[in-house]
């Protein structure tokens, strides 16, 4: 009976060390699981894949699938301020030139004269000098094809005028000595008169109402002007030196006091942007040579506008 009690303890108490052995090593084994949640996928290096997103997490909207406000971005607004601030350019047109001034005495303005004369706006033969007459037959012009009226002949004026008309001859240009004036003084149609225009700035020799021969002239400044009116010719010089002036006066032929009509070196060297000390001075020296031999003491002189 001992026998059989010691055989079922040792029975029981290899059991019980079987028993222990197995309870630490399940111990062991649930220490070293991880500790329970949620699982973390692991990223591949250098795959650049994002993490799966939870799919009961509410979806976010990234910023480039936001909805456009219809603002305009700061880039935008940058550029198109700095186009609004910018001034355009503008092309101006070059101011017209002068190219024949009023005043001037030249071939050219006989040349104007002359073209203007082909359309009927200058009455006149050419006498080469820009004046009150010529300046209205211009303006004319200038009013007829709607250019600015100034009566100044400016480098636009010229062009058109020179497109609607040919280039006119010597001949119409310095035309013959009987056409010098347009229109006579009433007072130079009778008798042997030496009919004097200040606005036509010509000497016509008249013979019984006929042009016998005519001439450019010029006459004294404001502070010695030419006298105007009838006079006579009361003496003739052919080499004549003024006594006031101490100046040559060849072909003289006075009217009126000291005043006479003359041939003058500086008219045909300068002419009208000199003049006279009251004299009515000729630049043709040929024409008034041949004038001094036909005029008569006691032939009329008239001065007139």
């Amino acid at each position: 009976m001992e026998l059989i009690r010691v055989a079922r303890s040792r029975a029981a108490t290899a059991a019980a060390a079987v028993l222990t052995a197995a309870l630490l090593a399940g111990c062991t084994a649930q220490a070293s699981e991880p500790t329970a949640g949620p699982s973390v996928p692991r990223e591949t290096a250098g795959s650049g894949t994002s993490p799966t997103a939870d799919p009961t997490a509410s979806p976010t909207a990234s910023p480039s699938s936001a909805p456009s406000t219809g603002a305009p971005s700061p880039t935008a607004s940058a550029s198109a301020s700095a186009s609004a601030t910018k001034k355009p350019q503008t092309h101006r047109t070059p101011p017209p030139v002068v190219v024949i001034a009023r005043g001037s005495s030249s071939a050219k303005v006989r040349e104007l004269q002359a073209r203007l004369k082909q359309l009927g706006l200058f009455g006149r033969i050419p006498t080469g000098y820009y004046g009150d007459v010529t300046a209205t037959a211009v303006r004319a012009f200038q009013s007829r094809h709607k250019l600015p009226v100034s009566g100044s002949v400016t480098d636009v004026t010229w062009a058109k005028l020179r497109s609607v008309t040919r280039q006119p001859t010597r001949a119409a240009m310095y035309p013959p000595a009987s056409n010098a004036v347009a229109k006579l003084d009433p007072r130079c149609m009778t008798g042997r008169v030496l009919c004097i225009s200040k606005t036509s700035r010509t000497l016509a020799w008249v013979v019984g109402g006929t042009v016998v021969s005519a001439m450019d002239v010029r006459f004294g400044s404001q502070y010695t002007p030419t006298r105007e009116g009838t006079f006579s010719v009361f003496a003739k010089s052919r080499n004549h030196v003024s006594t006031i002036y101490h100046t040559p006066m060849p072909y003289a032929m006075f009217f009126s006091g000291g005043q006479a009509v003359h041939y003058s070196a500086d008219f045909a060297a300068r002419g009208y942007a000199g003049a006279s000390h009251g004299c009515v001075n000729v630049r043709d020296r040929g024409r008034i040579a041949a004038l001094f031999d036909q005029v008569r003491i006691g032939d009329k002189v008239v001065v007139y506008w």
